[in-house]
């Protein structure tokens, strides 16, 4: 779009796909700015004098592979894990697809076989490691004595539970026997490169996959906090395991963990800074409000519905026409029966307070194309959203209720699909507000 395009676009009547376009521009922008093929080449370390072996997990690992080896001016050998339908082409790095975001047998194999690719190294040898958002469940591993069930029921309670990603990977870290450090002292006492992908909220790397290449300074103890916050049941062998912190994480400064560099390659923040520069260019002012909002996804829509409505009606804390940018994870608490998804059930909170509020639009969708477990990256919201759903005979409220805001969206023909991005930022919100009429 041509730079003031939008402010005359908001003058005439007839304004919804042009907005949903800009809308949907920006969402692809921040993913495009997120590709490992455009972040990886920075980032290369020097070529070592021995060996240099490549493995990694996550939603974004199998493109991050392909980067590195087409950029990498030496021999190269490696593995990585990643959600099944991302795997991408290598020549000289295997790729594994697992099963996320409860993990799977394949999972536990591929955990195996990356341990045993780091297994005998040198001080003179490098290991890179490629790690993205869905790591955790992809690179499944049980501490000993667990079962692959037990941590597969722990998990499934933990995203029902409405738990932060930083409460999950907390647990997840003190049940595994290759997270929270574990993978990094098996490479010791070789060099440890990391390339991250960040999904987290604050970019913490001992979040991003649950940290397997990196000291955590959590305890076991703050595991079993966590599972009691939430009112996981767990067999009493977990309890135990954790209480008596037979399970514990390697901590900063352990003579365990070999030399360890860390480099974030693409974050939540640099994506919403490039979808900002691209509203910008078409005319429109841009606030970013924060790249690590957590909570209640229903909690943060109605939060959203104020500031918007403030906008709109106040030209407070800033002037319409404007977009709200915002990232970061939300949770949902599943109460009901249908099928999640953090941003659309923010989307149709926001719906809901806004209660069709004119000239306010909005998209909401998670950077790797899954909202939850379904193949939707998200939804649109315009200003007829719930006329448009009621005159079909459906209920919002009923839907937000049962945690069904896909089949709401994809009822009114509004979800977001893009397939898989091969890329994992995080959640990416976007509100516009249109001037309303009779404000100055």
């Amino acid at each position: 779009m041509r730079p003031g395009m939008v402010e005359g676009i908001l003058r005439e009547m007839n304004t919804s796909a042009d907005i949903e376009r800009l809308l949907r521009e920006m969402l692809l922008v921040a993913i495009a700015e997120a590709q490992p093929a455009i972040r990886i080449p920075a980032f290369l370390p020097a070529v070592p004098r021995g060996r240099t072996i490549v493995i990694g997990a996550g939603k974004a690992s199998a493109a991050m592979a392909r980067a590195f080896e087409t950029h990498w001016q030496g021999p190269i050998e490696g593995l990585v894990v990643t959600r099944y339908g991302y795997a991408v082409p290598c020549e000289r790095i295997d790729i594994l697809e697992a099963a996320h975001p409860v993990p799977d047998a394949n999972g536990v194999r591929a955990a195996e076989r990356i341990l045993q690719k780091v297994s005998g190294l040198s001080a003179d040898d490098l290991v890179v490691c490629l790690i993205s958002g869905g790591g955790s469940a992809l690179l499944a591993l049980p501490a000993h004595g667990l079962t692959l069930q037990v941590k597969q029921d722990i998990n499934q309670a933990l995203l029902a539970s409405g738990a932060s990603i930083s409460d999950m990977n907390c647990v997840r870290r003190h049940l595994s026997a290759i997270k929270g450090g574990h993978l990094a002292a098996a490479c010791y006492p070789a060099r440890v490169v990391n390339l991250l992908v960040s999904d987290v909220p604050s970019d913490n790397p001992s979040d991003i996959a649950s940290g397997p290449t990196v000291p955590d300074a959590s305890t076991c103890r703050d595991a079993l906090a966590v599972l009691q916050r939430y009112a996981i049941n767990v067999p009493p062998g977990v309890t135990g395991m954790l209480e008596q912190g037979l399970s514990e994480t390697l901590k900063p400064g352990s003579s365990r963990l070999p030399r360890i560099e860390t480099h974030l390659i693409a974050t939540p923040q640099l994506a919403l800074e490039a979808a900002a520069r691209h509203a910008e260019a078409a005319g429109m002012a841009t606030h970013i409000l924060g790249d690590a909002i957590e909570g209640e996804a229903r909690e943060v829509g109605i939060v959203m519905a104020g500031i918007a409505s403030q906008v709109a009606h106040r030209n407070q804390p800033f002037k319409a026409p404007c977009i709200l940018l915002s990232g970061g994870e939300t949770t949902v608490t599943i109460r009901g029966t249908g099928r999640g998804g953090r941003n659309v059930e923010f989307l149709l909170s926001l719906a809901l307070a806004l209660k069709g509020k004119d000239g306010i639009y909005a998209i909401a969708a998670d950077t790797d194309g899954v909202d939850g477990q379904e193949e939707i990256a998200g939804a649109l919201l315009t200003p007829d959203t719930l006329a448009r759903a009621q005159a079909q005979g459906i209920r919002p409220s009923e839907r937000l209720q049962n945690n069904d805001a896909h089949g709401f969206f994809q009822a009114i023909g509004d979800s977001v699909v893009t397939g898989p991005t091969l890329t994992n930022v995080n959640d990416f919100r976007a509100i516009l507000i249109a001037p309303q009429s009779g404000v100055p």
